[in-house]
């Protein structure tokens, strides 16, 4: 498969992306589907989940960047590729071209995550920092392309792409033959377009459900405009599906073939990221927890059995330890505190004190003592607390006052 500047709006078939699936034997692997017990009582039926983040390069998107790119030309393999992401893009492209024998550059914004740079230059691509979004840096991918002759490997606006990404449907329809609904990520709409063409076209009745995060949802307002429209300063934690504007490839599908699109919110990102973790043991980066989020949010608007795909693993360290601290607050299993207190020897003491009655873990203890809002012998303190549920931090706030703490909201 190899499309023309000229046909690049072309649409996508079945047989495209059963050519895709053939294409990546022995290349991506057919990746796990894992039940999930809570998100099934919660939602009624049986959910499933769909483990891309365990795909080789730790997401989906290798399955479009080598098709893309086992497509080309010898001419155009000879001149080279190049690629913007964020890093999941970044990391497929890397890896599908040191494969094919064909050299990369890959543009990626300033605040990529370091692991996400170093993996992409581990599998052999040149890497270049530019811009702070993704639209930004493919803006700069696209004009080095311009300037070289290296072929510009779209993350989503392509058939190729699409075709490679839609291989993940065929495999939900081997593992759970008889699902109801997949609810899976967008960004720029390359996976839940490929998925949509390879399940609507063998099984029209299962419910195709995209998830965008709100503080990036360009999908909402371009589907009642009937056309892409870009949204400014897109802003989530989800960096992997932080795009400011659908593709012109997998809009006309999304529009056609999938039947709904939800946002989700960050803290409702948050809390699925600590769930896959915790109850299903999976490292899920939060882009690829946003189907999760979404079942999490509404569980009794999704038929069964139910597909959520993780698209994706590759979070950031530090992400990760924010994300979490933020998750355990969003379920009231953290709560932060600011207090003031007596001044004197043994009142931290007894602060803890009454925090140990209250059966509260103590994490991180802070004091300050020359704010000029405080009295003379007065200090504040700032606490971080491991507490078990929302009731839990109420009993706490008032173990707190009924020991005569001001407590300062």
């Amino acid at each position: 498969m190899s499309y023309s500047t000229a046909d690049s709006l072309r649409s996508v078939t079945l047989d495209d992306v059963r050519g895709a699936q053939k294409m990546l034997t022995g290349v991506a692997r057919t990746t796990a589907m894992e039940g999930s017990r809570h998100l099934s009582q919660l939602v009624g039926s049986p959910v499933h989940l769909k483990c891309e983040n365990l795909q080789r390069t730790g997401s989906f998107k290798l399955r479009g960047a080598y098709v893309r790119i086992a497509g080309l030309l010898p001419e155009e393999r000879a001149a080279g590729v190049v690629a913007a992401s964020a890093g999941n893009h970044a990391q497929g492209v890397a890896l599908a071209s040191s494969l094919l024998g064909v050299h990369s550059t890959v543009f990626m914004p300033d605040g990529a995550p370091l692991p996400k740079i170093s993996a992409t230059r581990h599998y052999g691509a040149e890497v270049r920092l530019h811009g702070q979004v993704v639209d930004e840096t493919l803006a700069a991918a696209q004009e080095y392309a311009a300037e070289t002759g290296a072929v510009f490997i779209h993350p989503f606006d392509h058939p190729d792409v699409i075709a490679g990404q839609g291989t993940v449907g065929l495999e939900i329809l081997d593992q759970c033959p008889e699902v109801g609904t997949i609810v899976v990520g967008m960004g720029g709409g390359g996976l839940a377009a490929g998925i949509a063409v390879a399940v609507k076209s063998i099984r029209p009745d299962v419910r195709i459900v995209g998830v965008q995060a709100a503080g990036a949802a360009a999908y909402p307002p371009s589907l009642a405009a009937g056309h892409p429209v870009t949204v400014a300063n897109p802003a989530t934690m989800a960096d992997g599906i932080k795009v400011g504007r659908p593709g012109d490839v997998p809009f006309a599908i999304v529009r056609e073939l999938v039947d709904e699109v939800r946002t989700v919110g960050e803290d409702q990102l948050s809390a699925a990221l600590l769930l896959c973790l915790e109850r299903a043991k999976l490292v899920v980066e939060p882009a690829g927890a946003g189907p999760v989020a979404a079942l999490l949010a509404e569980p009794g608007a999704f038929a069964g059995p139910v597909v959520a795909v993780l698209s994706g693993g590759n979070v950031d360290p530090v992400l990760m330890q924010r994300v979490l601290r933020h998750g355990m607050s969003a379920q009231g299993r953290y709560l932060a505190v600011r207090l003031r207190l007596t001044d004197r020897p043994g009142a931290l003491a007894t602060l803890l004190g009454v925090l140990s009655a209250a059966d509260a873990n103590v994490l991180d203890v802070s004091h300050v003592r020359t704010d000029p809002r405080l009295g003379l012998s007065e200090a504040e303190v700032e606490l971080h607390l491991e507490t078990k549920g929302p009731a839990h931090c109420t009993e706490v706030g008032q173990a707190l006052r009924e020991a005569g703490y001001t407590v300062i909201d």
